[in-house]
């Protein structure tokens, strides 16, 4: 990352931070979890900024470590905005910047256009030495989830965050190669009956991706189980150690003896863990229960054995990620092996047509 280059705030950035200063009680609890991102005002810089006819996206600028998003029917206002830089965690992003106060705290939202923001996208997403195939499939994918979430975000101030709970957007200095993907399919997307898809995509599958219903709840005619090759992950197998108090805590249940898949997606995922105690037995829902572990203690659900070591069960799988849609690793292994990123998408979005967005 480099260094933000020192120079005086525009008159924009300092009223917005004269009035972030005006705040009673400014430092009270409420707020601590965002006093980086206000510090980081402060290297606000003024820069050249041209008004952008083309789609935009609003971001919600997240910490990864200290994740926060407004509460459903939580009242929120814009308290100031400014167009330039901001700093967040050590990431630097630029466009329009604007703040806003909630209940519960600040929130930073981050406007940008689109093929921008597709660029910080898959920069976030993906290895940057990535086949070219690869890195635009990526990029379609990208888009298309990004435009569904636009055009179905309801009332809230922004589209989608910058962290996993949607797609992972870096800004900052973009890698030719990432840039010429996201150039050379400029405003792509997937589309269903002239609509944009829900492009739901993951890291590894683990040889077989899974059926939307078993992790959103909802089936999808563009959205089946397809086996994969998804070798090339490190996440393709692995192996993991939770302590049995970690899993008491994440489960709600405590004097854990033993762990056992109860029954199975159509994808060979658990879909329910059986929890035999001290006092009897327990029936978890698996993704819950990775949820509450955090999703790199426990990679996926395609758990393949679990077995007890004294104080914690050691958990044996393959994949990354909830399973639904493409699979990154397996894009790369189908460019690697000259498959066009057209060939990638038609595999894992049976049904879709490539169009050109019109600034939906």
């Amino acid at each position: 990352m480099n260094r933000p280059v020192e120079q005086k705030r525009s008159s924009a950035a300092v009223t917005l931070w004269d009035k972030l200063f005006s705040l009673k009680n400014f430092w009270s609890s409420a707020f601590l979890v965002f006093c980086t991102v206000i510090i980081s005002l402060f290297t606000i810089h003024c820069l050249p900024f041209t008004a952008y006819a083309e789609t935009t996206i609003r971001v919600l600028l997240v910490d990864g470590k200290n994740t926060k998003l407004p509460k459903k029917g939580e009242k929120i206002e814009r308290f100031g905005n400014a167009k330039g830089e901001v700093l967040l965690s050590g990431l630097k992003y630029s466009g329009s910047i604007e703040v806003w106060k909630g209940e519960n705290g600040l929130y930073i939202v981050n406007e940008v256009p689109l093929e921008d923001y597709i660029k910080g996208v898959v920069a976030g997403e993906v290895g940057n030495s990535w086949d070219i195939e690869a890195l635009k499939a990526q990029a379609v994918v990208a888009r298309t989830y990004a435009l569904y979430q636009k055009l179905h975000n309801g009332k809230m101030p922004y589209d989608l965050t910058s962290s996993v709970i949607h797609q992972v957007y870096r800004s900052g200095n973009i890698p030719e190669n990432i840039a010429k993907a996201v150039n050379d399919t400029r405003g792509e997307i997937l589309t269903y009956e002239g609509k944009p898809i829900i492009a739901y995509y993951h890291s590894t599958s683990g040889g077989m991706t899974e059926d939307p219903a078993e992790v959103f709840g909802k089936s999808y005619p563009y959205l089946k189980p397809v086996e994969t090759s998804c070798e090339l992950s490190p996440y393709f197998m692995w192996e993991k150690r939770i302590p049995v108090s970690e899993i008491e805590r994440a489960s709600n249940v405590t004097g854990i003896k033993e762990i056992m898949i109860d029954d199975l997606t159509v994808s060979n995922r658990a879909r329910d863990f059986r929890i035999i105690t001290e006092n009897g037995e327990h029936k978890i829902p698996a993704k819950e229960l990775r949820k509450s572990l955090g999703w790199d203690r426990l990679p996926s659900t395609m758990i393949t054995n679990i077995t007890k070591d004294e104080d914690a069960f050691i958990f044996e799988g393959k994949g990354y990620g909830h399973g639904v849609g493409m699979c990154q690793w397996s894009a790369l292994d189908m460019a690697k092996k000259g498959m066009s990123y057209r060939d990638i998408l038609s595999k894992f979005y049976p049904g879709t047509v490539i169009e050109l967005y019109e600034n939906r």
